[in-house]
């Protein structure tokens, strides 16, 4: 996972973690990163130029990347959601 950047870690992730919180609604394009978490009742948002997503460093002991903005260092965890179908397995056990 080293080889890879963040900007194409961010393209196949689903949820992030920034200080804690869960992310599902981030955007990346070619000028920022857009972050947006609820902490309680709160909204909280982060932003972050391309250059600096550009320069994140990912931590193997961590599992994680470092992405330094401008108001300090952020500890960002890329995740996938896990995606099922809505067919059981029984199903066909159940039509023998």
């Amino acid at each position: 996972m080293t080889a890879e950047k963040l900007p194409d870690v961010l393209a196949t992730s689903d949820m992030l973690e920034i200080d804690g919180l869960h992310a599902f609604d981030f955007t990346l394009n070619d000028e920022t990163l857009q972050i947006i978490a609820m902490d309680g009742r709160a909204e909280k948002r982060w932003s972050f130029s391309r250059q600096q997503v550009e320069t994140a460093t990912f931590d193997e002991t961590l599992q994680s990347w470092t992405l330094i903005g401008d108001s300090g260092e952020y500890r960002l965890v890329c995740m996938s959601a896990v995606t099922g179908n809505n067919n059981d397995e029984d199903e066909a056990d159940d039509d023998a």
